[in-house]
């Protein structure tokens, strides 16, 4: 990107390049940039970052989002989602899990699509249903977020007292209400996995390699939520000394379990199936490489495992919308993204803040100035 050099009148905004639309006075961060009437109609481009703060589409079956219930409307929201009969019971017994239902969709639906960002697939509900019939890599990822973000989604209205069958964790020497009194109420990691085992019911049967997958799946992200519990303490005492601490167990932020899951998926293993005879059952087995020495072996129990290859999600399918008119890195992602077919380069205009100055009393005082950017797609 290559500033313009505005005119600028002291302490005022600054002139327009000639030819130029008008530059409003401010820009909010999330608002579109203005763009010169030379450049086609662009997509709206993809934040950087998701904060939480956007429009979010809920995962299918989830419904409409809903305020919290109140009384006994949590009834009503759980016959609003897709559940099984059996789901349903235990939502109806559970005041509170509705809206943590939908909260966890959420966060699962966020980290699935800023891991994605830059990838081919990005986590679309379009072709969702589709791809959660098969056994891609993408589907392992799937069940791994979304086990992972109820994990984190439970343990989280535990803590903050928006369930009423549990509330913070077995913290040593303090009782619940101690705990809140002095804000130290732990993730109840404990309770939300087991809740979990039982929310999602019993396995299928052991012939089933597909279920076998999911149900492997599903633990990895149960495990990566694990595997983010810290132990965080706070001092009392004075001025701050630690005479006295107490501690209890917190949750990693979910970005850092996205990020883990991200990684197991970037390194997925391929799994066949191979009989136990001793236990009578099918036991997951990923194949030697081919001119490698070593034998199969299991997958580890971190590791996120597939069936059959992925496709290459470049065109329209039943899986994904394609790529076509998606924002990309002309440095990182559109050799990818584009899957050899070329790019589109269109530029723009945007408005920004610039020469910012406080002035007394109390405020802060911009000028406006324009820079032209260029956009790949």
């Amino acid at each position: 990107m290559q500033p313009l050099r505005p005119a600028c009148r002291p302490g005022g905004r600054c002139l327009e390049p000639p030819g130029s639309p008008p530059i409003p006075r401010a820009l909010h961060p999330w608002s579109a940039p203005t763009v010169s009437p030379e450049a086609h109609p662009l997509p709206p481009l993809i934040p950087s970052s998701l904060t939480g703060r956007e429009v979010l589409t809920p995962f299918p079956g989830l419904g409409t989002a809903a305020a919290p219930a109140q009384g006994g409307a949590h009834l009503k929201q759980c016959d609003l989602l897709k559940l099984s009969r059996r789901q349903k019971q235990l939502c109806r017994r559970e005041p509170g899990l509705a809206e943590t239902l939908r909260d966890a969709a959420r966060l699962g639906l966020l980290e699935c699509q800023f891991q994605f960002r830059q990838e081919r697939w990005n986590c679309s509900l379009e072709g969702r249903t589709g791809l959660l019939k098969r056994g891609f890599k993408e589907t392992a990822f799937l069940y791994a977020v979304s086990s992972a973000a109820l994990t984190h989604a439970l343990a989280r209205a535990c803590s903050a007292g928006r369930m009423e069958r549990c509330t913070c964790d077995d913290s040593p020497g303090l009782q619940s209400r101690q705990a809140w009194q002095w804000g130290v109420c732990g993730d109840n990691l404990k309770y939300s996995t087991k809740f979990l085992s039982n929310f999602l019911g019993p396995k299928r049967g052991s012939k089933d390699l597909r279920a076998r997958v999911d149900a492997h799946n599903t633990h990895v992200g149960i495990k990566a939520v694990k595997s983010g519990l810290r132990t965080t303490c706070k001092c009392h005492g004075v001025s701050g000394s630690c005479a006295v601490r107490t501690c209890w167990k917190q949750l990693a932020p979910f970005r850092e379990t996205g990020e883990v899951l991200k990684l197991r998926y970037d390194s997925a293993v391929k799994v066949s199936s191979a009989t136990n005879e001793a236990l009578g059952r099918l036991e997951l087995w990923a194949p030697s490489k081919p001119g490698s020495p070593a034998k199969g072996l299991a997958p580890r129990p971190g590791d996120l495992v597939y069936l059959e290859d992925s496709p290459s999600f470049c065109r329209p399918s039943k899986y994904s919308p394609g790529t076509a008119g998606r924002v990309c890195s002309r440095e990182a992602s559109c050799g990818s993204l584009c899957c050899g077919r070329g790019y589109d380069t269109q530029s723009r205009l945007v408005a920004f803040s610039c020469h910012c100055q406080v002035q007394w009393c109390c405020y802060v005082e911009c000028q406006q100035c324009v820079q032209e950017e260029l956009v790949y797609t």
